[in-house]
């Protein structure tokens, strides 16, 4: 029961995404002579130039993906790629057939190519965070991410603009560097939604001090940290490094608390794109915090 639960909520989510997608398509780019990249961006030049409906070439299109992303990525990544796809092209043709607002923005796109890129670009990461794709470059994204450790993003923004190059046959230079806003706001809406809500701070710290330091950042901010050994690679002598991880909003008061306690400490600090376990998702009982 629990695992078909499960199964419904990503598929809801992925629908949702390839929703929120669809809506940016047809509000913004359709409306507003814009480009995109990856094979949606195909089909907006065959809508353009031919006046083909983007709900129909989407599938056409992507059956060749269907048959990549069976074969390499296995059962579970296909059927989702099917919902994403068929999801994708439903409300392609849903919102080109009802029109359930009205946003005129022939005169301001500024403003058209920054929606476009926070709707597609959060309908795609939506649709990659809970497994699924819409095909097409979606599924060289997921291989690159797979393989070789590439972010979503940044396998988009490549295949984008070669696309973009392309449908340079109908754009002006005007409506070509909105698009080129549009695909890099998107790209970066994916990688914040891929990394996830919990993101932060990782900090090294090396102190004659380290305990004192860990006991002050426990005190002061109830947060844990973990002494690892170390020895330096100049005087060879054995040391303490303290490892900590807090929020991104946490991050001044960490320095703070170094700095109180040892002004001489050696301090590296770095992102970390995802947290998981408590302090973070989970509170001090255990239970996932909301």
């Amino acid at each position: 029961m629990a695992n078909v639960l499960q199964h419904g909520k990503r598929i809801t989510l992925v629908l949702l995404g390839t929703a929120l997608m669809s809506f940016g398509l047809v509000y913004f780019n359709m409306e507003n002579n814009l480009a995109d990249g990856g094979f949606t961006g195909i089909t907006l030049i065959l809508f353009f130039i031919f006046t083909i409906d983007p709900a129909i070439s989407n599938i056409v299109l992507n059956i060749p993906m269907f048959f990549i992303g069976y074969r390499v990525l296995g059962r579970a990544l296909f059927i989702y790629t099917l919902i994403g796809t068929f999801g994708l092209s439903f409300f392609l043709w849903l919102f080109q057939a009802y029109r359930v607002v009205d946003v005129p923005l022939q005169d301001d796109l500024t403003l058209a190519a920054l929606f476009s890129g926070v709707f597609i670009g959060a309908g795609l990461g939506i649709v990659f965070r809970y497994g699924g794709t819409t095909g097409g470059a979606d599924i060289i994204a997921k291989l690159m991410f797979k393989y070789f450790g590439v972010s979503f993003g940044r396998t988009l923004f490549i295949v984008d603009a070669l696309v973009i190059a392309s449908s340079l046959v109908y754009l002006n230079y005007r409506e070509a560097m909105y698009t080129l806003v549009a695909v890099f706001v998107a790209s970066r809406v994916v990688d914040f939604i891929q990394q996830g809500a919990y993101s932060g701070k990782a900090a090294f710290i090396i102190s004659e001090n380290s305990a004192a330091i860990a006991d002050a950042i426990l005190l002061e901010m109830d947060r844990g940290a973990t002494l690892l050994s170390g020895r330096g690679s100049f005087t060879g002598t054995n040391k303490e490094i303290l490892y900590c991880v807090v929020s991104r909003h946490e991050i001044n008061r960490l320095k703070t608390i170094i700095d109180k306690v040892d002004p001489l400490a050696f301090v590296s600090i770095s992102n970390v794109q995802d947290v998981a376990g408590e302090g973070f998702t989970f509170d001090d009982e255990q239970k996932p915090l909301q």
